[in-house]
C-alpha cells in the first residue's frame, strides 16, 4: 500500500489534478521553486513589501529550504514525479516563517508566536483559501499565543481552512494552535494504519484531527535527487491536499461543508486521543451527495 492508498487519495487524484484559484498559503521554510519537478508556475509569493523572509531558498543545503521544498513536492509537483504530487494545478502561495540560518544545536527551524499570527493574516489577505502549517513555536507568550489565538479566528471568519502539523515531541497534550476549533491538526501514521509514536497526541487531536501518511514519506530533495522523511508536517501535507482536491472538484462548497466531510464521517463523538485516518474518497462521497 503507498501513502496516497493509505487515506483513499488515488480516485480522487484521477477526477481533478487541481484549480488554479484554490490558494494553499504554505507557512513552512522556503521552497526552491526552481526545482524541476515543480508545477513553478502555479507557485508564488506575498508582494516584496509584504514578505518578510525570501521564499525561494538562498542556502539549498539550509533545514529550512529542505523542509519548505519537501512539502512542496507533496502538494504541488509534478505528477509523474517521485513526489506524492497532490494537486499540481492548484496554487501554492510560499510565505516562509523558517529562517534559513538557525542558532547551532537548533534541532528544526521554528517561528516565533508573533511572526506566525503575521504570516497566518498576510496569506488570508493574499487569497489563500486554505492554509497548511508546519509550525514549531518559538519564544511562547501570553501575548504572542493570543496573536496567534486572534489570527486563526480571522481564518474562521473567512472561510480560510487550516490544517496544521499535531508536532512530533511523543507528547499528549495540545497547542493553541492544535486547540483551536477551527484548525484540523494531523497525526502521522504508518502505512501499518496505526499513529507513529513520535506524533503528539491529545484530546482536542483526537476530536477534531485526522491521521495521514507521516512516515517513510518521499517528496522531492533540493539537490535534485528524493529523499524521504518521516513527521507530522509531512501528514498535514496530505490533508491540506485533499482538501484542495475537494474544493477544486466541488468548488461551490463552503469551507464549513468541506472540513465536516473531511472530519465528521462518524456520527458519534470521538472519546479518543487518537484520530480516524483521513478517508478522502469517502469525504469526497459525502460532498457529492449533496452537490
Amino acid at each position: 500500500m503507498t501513502p496516497l492508498e493509505l487515506i483513499g487519495l488515488p480516485p480522487l487524484m484521477a477526477l481533478t489534478s487541481g484549480r488554479e484559484n484554490v490558494i494553499i498559503g504554505l507557512l513552512d521554510g522556503p521552497v526552491a521553486s526552481g526545482h524541476p519537478e515543480l508545477t513553478t508556475e502555479h507557485i508564488w509569493e506575498l508582494s516584496k513589501e509584504k514578505a518578510k523572509r525570501p521564499a525561494e531558498c538562498v542556502e539549498a543545503s539550509s533545514s529550512a529550504c529542505q523542509h519548505g521544498t519537501f512539502v512542496a513536492g507533496i502538494l504541488t509537483a509534478r505528477r509523474d514525479s517521485p513526489a506524492p504530487a497532490i494537486c499540481p494545478d492548484c496554487s501554492l502561495l510560499v510565505r516562509p516563517i523558517f529562517a534559513e540560518a538557525i542558532e547551532e544545536g537548533e534541532p528544526l527551524p521554528s517561528a516565533t508566536p508573533q511572526e506566525l499570527a503575521t504570516a497566518i493574516g498576510e496569506c488570508i489577505d493574499a487569497g489563500a483559501r486554505l492554509l497548511n502549517l508546519s509550525a514549531a513555536m518559538a519564544q511562547p507568550s501570553t501575548k504572542g499565543e493570543r496573536q496567534v489565538r486572534d489570527a486563526l479566528d480571522l481564518a474562521a471568519r473567512r472561510g480560510v481552512i487550516v490544517v496544521a502539523a499535531a508536532g512530533n515531541q511523543g507528547t499528549l497534550g495540545s497547542s493553541e494552535i492544535t486547540r483551536h476549533p477551527w484548525v484540523i491538526p494531523v497525526v502521522g501514521y504508518g502505512l501499518d494504519g496505526r499513529p507513529t509514536t513520535r506524533s503528539n497526541l491529545g484530546s482536542s487531536v483526537g476530536r477534531r484531527g485526522l491521521g495521514a501518511p507521516g512516515e517513510c514519506v518521499t517528496s522531492l530533495g533540493t539537490d535534485g535527487q528524493a529523499r524521504t522523511l518521516t513527521g507530522t508536517s509531512l501528514a498535514a501535507a496530505f490533508v491540506t491536499g485533499a482538501v484542495a482536491l475537494l474544493w477544486s472538484v466541488i468548488p461551490a462548497a463552503t469551507a464549513t461543508e468541506i472540513k465536516h466531510a473531511v472530519i465528521n464521517r462518524r456520527r458519534h463523538p470521538r472519546a479518543s486521543v487518537v484520530p480516524p485516518l483521513l478517508d478522502a474518497w469517502e469525504a469526497y462521497s459525502v460532498l457529492s451527495r449533496k452537490w
